[in-house]
């Protein structure tokens, strides 16, 4: 993998890791279309750790927010009587939802690092995200903001998360459907989702990031591993920003129509 390479991959990543389209699937996509073939360990680490461009870029954006939520929530470890305080409650929920994915994680290891080499099954789980949008927008009741999550609504939106490990999953799309599927509205349901990514992508990175030793040329890697990673939270700030936006406004109805486009030419297109 080049430079150059490693750029395109970033600002893929930064496009669709919080656009409810899949950021792994398009990864796998654009790295076939690309011609990038790198073994199963490097190229799992290399779409793993440019994900911490998306996590500067959900940090960067949320920032008042998480700093809220810690600093609440670790007062009230001294202080009982603030246990119920709407931040203590959703620094509890985060926590919650992120088991699932962490537990998924590291059981399905090997089963997700198969999947990206090919392409009919980042397809197959495209359409799958397509389906489960589009049965979120028509059967959720959007009645709730983030104020009434309950320990079950977070579980289970944790769930939803796990499925995501695989590509074409979306994991916005997917946890984003688990909240409107849940009665939340759909600036609550993104909020949640964007704000439960920062564990399970800081995890995911540290572990990765433990395996570059292990690689055959591990400096040859660096530059494209930072280059792609910059490139990726740029990229990725500025869709967190639009995309907060165009929620309070719209549907998720127009991401599920491109991913049934995208799905089925991949289906058509590719072996």
């Amino acid at each position: 993998m080049n430079v150059l390479q490693a750029i395109l991959l970033g600002i893929v990543q930064g496009l669709t890791e919080f656009l409810p389209v899949s950021s792994s699937g398009h990864l796998a996509l654009a790295s076939l279309l690309l011609g990038i073939e790198l073994p199963a360990d490097e190229g799992l680490i290399f779409y793993t750790i440019i994900q911490f461009g998306t996590l500067l870029a959900v940090i960067g954006y949320f920032w008042n927010d998480i700093w809220t939520i810690t600093r609440v929530t670790l007062a009230s470890l001294w202080r009982p009587g603030t246990w119920a305080k709407p931040e203590v409650r959703l620094g509890v929920f985060l926590a919650l939802a992120t088991i699932p994915a962490g537990l998924a994680a590291l059981l399905l290891k090997d089963l997700v690092a198969a999947a990206f080499a090919s392409s009919r099954a980042v397809a197959v789980f495209m359409l799958i995200t397509a389906a489960l949008m589009a049965l979120a927008e028509r059967a959720g009741t959007r009645a709730r903001g983030l104020a009434a999550l309950t320990w079950l609504d977070a579980l289970v939106i944790g769930l939803f998360q796990a499925l995501a490990l695989f590509p074409g999953l979306s994991r916005s799309g997917a946890t984003i459907s688990g909240g409107l599927l849940r009665g939340l509205d759909r600036p609550a349901a993104a909020r949640f989702s964007f704000l439960m990514s920062i564990p399970i992508m800081l995890a995911a990175t540290i572990y990765e990031a433990l395996g570059i030793s292990d690689l055959s040329q591990p400096d040859a890697f660096l530059l494209p591993l930072l280059v792609g990673t910059l490139a990726a939270a740029v990229v990725g700030y500025l869709s967190i920003r639009w995309l907060m936006g165009f929620l309070t406004r719209h549907s998720t109805r127009g991401f599920s129509i491109y991913l049934v486009i995208v799905g089925l030419l991949v289906f058509a297109l590719m072996p």
